[in-house]
This record gives C-alpha cells, sequence and structure tokens, in this order.
C-alpha cells in the first residue's frame, strides 16, 4: 500500500552546512534569498544563526549538529515538520557525528525527502516549478513494520 504527503507551496526547509561548507551554502542562499523569504526555515547551529544575518529572515534554529541538530532534523522529517533538506556536506573531512550525517540522509530517503547535497542540485531543486507549487509525494506505507509484534 502506498500513502501520500501534502507538501503546501510554503516549505518547511531545512539548511545544514558543515564547517568547510559554510560559506558556500550562505552565497548560495544569498543567491536565492527570495525564494526562500516565501519558506519557513530552519538551520542548525551556527548555520542557522549565519542564515539569519545572510537573509535578514528569521530561521528556526536548532542545535549545533555534533550536539545533536543533525538528529532533531531527522526527528522532524519523521514526524512530517520538514519538506526539504539542502545540505551541503564536506566530503572530505571526517566529521565527529558521521553516523548522525548518515542517518539524517537515510531518514530522507526512507520520507522520500527531496534533499540537496552540493549546489547544482540545490539549484536545480530550487528552479523546479515544484517549488511554489503543491506536490503530492508518494509515500511507502510502513505501517505494517510499525504494529509488527517485536
Amino acid at each position: 500500500m502506498v500513502n501520500f504527503r501534502n507538501i503546501h507551496p510554503r516549505k518547511r526547509i531545512a539548511l545544514v552546512a558543515h564547517d568547510n561548507r559554510k560559506a558556500e551554502l550562505m552565497d548560495w542562499a544569498y543567491a536565492n534569498r527570495e525564494m526562500l523569504a516565501k519558506n519557513e526555515l530552519y538551520g542548525t547551529g551556527t548555520t542557522g544563526k549565519l542564515l539569519e544575518e545572510t537573509l535578514n529572515q528569521p530561521v528556526i534554529r536548532l542545535l549545533s549538529g555534533p550536539l545533536g541538530g543533525d538528529q532533531q532534523v531527522g526527528s522532524m522529517i519523521a514526524e512530517e515538520r520538514i519538506d526539504l533538506l539542502i545540505f551541503f556536506w564536506d566530503p572530505m573531512s571526517a566529521q565527529p557525528h558521521d553516523p548522525d550525517v548518515k542517518a539524517l540522509l537515510r531518514l530522507c530517503v526512507v520520507w522520500n525527502i527531496p534533499v540537496a547535497s552540493n549546489r547544482a542540485t540545490a539549484d536545480f531543486m530550487f528552479t523546479s516549478p515544484l517549488m511554489d507549487e503543491e506536490y503530492i509525494a508518494t509515500q511507502i506505507d510502513y505501517s505494517t513494520y510499525l504494529n509488527r509484534k517485536v
């Protein structure tokens, strides 16, 4: 059985960046500030603070990634409170919270959340006509899995 999840025109977007990618994310965010202003933004730790300053708009700030911010975003995805993830992660540096990053990316696949991990993908996502429209996302029905007897 397949379920559906309604993604409204005003998207709930989580923005995350590792330290070596924060400047790139801020540059991208500034270039896309008009589109971002139409949506509800969430950011982890320093990234959230930098986004507020860069965009001059409110960003709901979560914990820093290594302190649980990535897990907060993952929880919000599982609770259907995040529609898109922009996560500029650093593929060249080991992170102390690499398992959390992997878990977050896994949840995006499980819950069919669009995720951009670099500028090109974020550009493609933000130039899609679906950004301004309602979208019905197909969602695998996990009720059998959730209701199984342990």
